[in-house]
């Protein structure tokens, strides 16, 4: 079998994923191509063709992951929890959905720092689909708390009553150890000093990777922060489908070293 394999979203010109499963399919010896395919926040009816006809697998990102609940046929539980999906896999003619970037985060921020975060209290910036799997895998991986901070009142809102310790912002605990920014780079407002609980002992992560030193993340290696792009994340959570799409395992550090 040559697998088809690809990954959608807007804009996607960017995405180093296809270079992940070319890494990967190599690993694991199959043969397969991986291609990028432009849709956005208007294409749901077309992703759902597209993937059913065109693909054995597709990676989703934004603005997709959303849609993607809508179109599996089956979910898994993260996924179900979450409503994001970022891993697509044909299977008997059923669209199967999987959400691997909480657990991907987790395993990155483990790889990158050894931080074990569990007993960890944390602040995530953002409450769209990227963050709300974060903060699922944060839980799962037993965090003290989370604090999220975001303008959309009603998503944080959701978020705090999904959870066990999961809570408005205003909540923070201090001292911070792990600081996750998951907004979109667009429309941000640069920040001129980092949240009082945060310092050289907080690990600072910005999920973007374009730039790969964003203003945020330099703001806070100035204060003496440990820090990371999303590329962690992006390595740890495509090794996660691959290894759902395949049963095979699939290094996580390998991959991470061939987008670095």
């Amino acid at each position: 079998m040559k697998w088809r394999l690809g990954v959608a979203g807007s804009p996607i010109e960017h995405s180093l994923t296809p270079q992940l499963h070319d890494a990967a399919l190599a690993m694991v010896g199959f043969e397969g191509t991986s291609r990028r395919v432009e849709l956005g926040a208007k294409d749901k009816a077309k992703l759902n063709k597209v993937v059913r006809k065109e693909f054995d697998a597709l990676s989703l990102t934004m603005p997709l992951k959303g849609f993607g609940v809508e179109i599996c046929d089956e979910l898994d539980e993260v996924a179900t929890r979450t409503q994001s999906v970022n891993s697509l896999l044909v299977h008997d003619g059923r669209l199967l959905g999987a959400s691997t970037d909480g657990d991907g985060f987790v395993h990155a921020v483990r790889g990158q720092f050894g931080l074990n975060v569990e007993g960890t209290h944390v602040v995530v910036l953002g409450a769209g689909g990227a963050a709300s799997a974060i903060i699922d895998g944060l839980i799962r991986a037993g965090v003290a708390s989370v604090a999220v901070h975001a303008r959309n009142e009603a998503k944080v809102e959701a978020l705090v009553a999904r959870y066990d310790h999961v809570y408005d912002f205003s909540l923070t605990y201090r001292p911070v150890d792990l600081i996750v920014n998951a907004t979109p780079i667009q429309g941000r407002v640069e920040d001129v000093a980092v949240m009082q609980g945060v310092g050289a002992h907080t690990v600072a992560v910005d999920i973007t990777y374009e730039p790969r030193l964003s203003a945020w993340r330099a703001l806070h290696e100035r204060s003496g922060c440990p820090s990371a792009n999303g590329l962690g994340m992006l390595a740890h959570q495509a090794a996660l489908q691959m290894q759902w799409w395949w049963d095979r395992p699939i290094d996580a550090a390998q991959l991470l070293k061939v987008i670095s």
